[in-house]
């Protein structure tokens, strides 16, 4: 056992041997003993982007709070099961620093899990490289995920990329961008667990958070993969606000039939983090697990799982 078992162990051992009123009061009072600017930091970022909950200290709201003491008292099993499930110390150094600033808000480590080396979704250790990747970048925004594969592995690295969008001024600068580049296809369409129609729920501060939803005046076809891809994929990549779990039940076929290298983003909830290896691990035993962070320093963001084929 080395000191990242150890770490774990006692984690785990402290929030088992904790109610939730108890660990609610510890983060609560982690926050309340920080300098008061971390706080606004935190209290502001929480506004733009309400994924884990709301958090205003002023107005006794301590929503966000509540959300991720929950999350480690009725998932600490899991959150275990998946540092047990993950194939290198990098990454199992990485879900302590996540889990531990959630607890105690430790920076400290979370700034040292950055990934500062390779790009977004692109281990070159990890990410197996062919001219035959068909690849589906589901969120693809302007393109930057394509881009930055384009740069790191050459133009003829693939054979075909898909790229989805929701947003309609962001698609049109998507379809520009990749203009350039041969055997691209871009399809204004949300993906998800089956067929539908959603609105499209806008974020004011940032277009790369829009969301489907049920609410908003922009409507937009939602597919699942299964059905609207026939070819075989090699890569699916996913950011996709929150959605990743739907989608991931659309690409079932595709992942138990074609066993492709799986991108996933796994930090815009309290959930992810944990549910989708699982989810994954129900459809394919078969994968090698992996995080990578390439987030900030006081709140874990951007947060990827790589699940990798174990033969490829």
């Amino acid at each position: 056992m080395n000191i990242l078992d150890k770490k774990i162990e006692e984690f785990t051992t402290i929030i088992q041997g904790k109610s939730l009123s108890e660990i609610i009061d510890d983060i609560t009072k982690s926050f309340t003993n920080l300098p008061e600017a971390t706080q606004q930091i935190l209290v502001d970022y929480f506004k733009k982007y309400p994924y884990w909950g709301t958090l205003s200290p002023k107005e006794g709201n301590y929503q966000e709070i509540k959300n991720r003491a929950i999350a480690l008292k009725d998932h600490i099993k899991d959150f275990h099961w998946l540092y047990d499930h993950l194939n290198d110390s990098r990454s199992r150094f990485i879900l302590l620093a996540i889990l531990n600033n959630w607890y105690q808000y430790d920076f400290k480590n979370l700034k040292k899990a950055k990934e500062t080396i390779f790009p977004d979704y692109f281990d070159f250790d990890l990410f197996p490289v062919n001219n035959r990747h068909v690849i589906l970048d589901l969120g693809a925004y302007i393109g930057d995920t394509v881009t930055n594969y384009i740069s790191c592995f050459g133009d003829d690295s693939y054979q075909k990329i898909y790229c989805y969008e929701i947003t309609p001024a962001i698609f049109k600068e998507l379809t520009e961008n990749m203009k350039k580049y041969p055997n691209i296809e871009c399809r204004f369409k949300a993906v998800s667990d089956k067929s539908d129609t959603f609105s499209i729920t806008l974020n004011p501060n940032s277009s790369s958070a829009n969301r489907i939803g049920d609410e908003g005046e922009e409507k937009i076809e939602a597919i699942a993969i299964d059905d609207d891809i026939k070819e075989k994929i090699t890569v699916i990549k996913m950011d996709i606000e929150g959605a990743e779990q739907r989608a991931l039940q659309g690409c079932k076929n595709h992942i138990v039939k074609d066993y492709p290298i799986l991108l996933i983003s796994v930090y815009h909830n309290y959930e992810d983090l944990w549910k989708i290896p699982k989810m994954i691990y129900d459809m394919r035993p078969d994968y090698d697990f992996y995080l990578r962070y390439y987030g900030g320093d006081i709140f874990p963001t951007e947060i990827t799982l790589l699940a990798i084929p174990q033969k490829f």
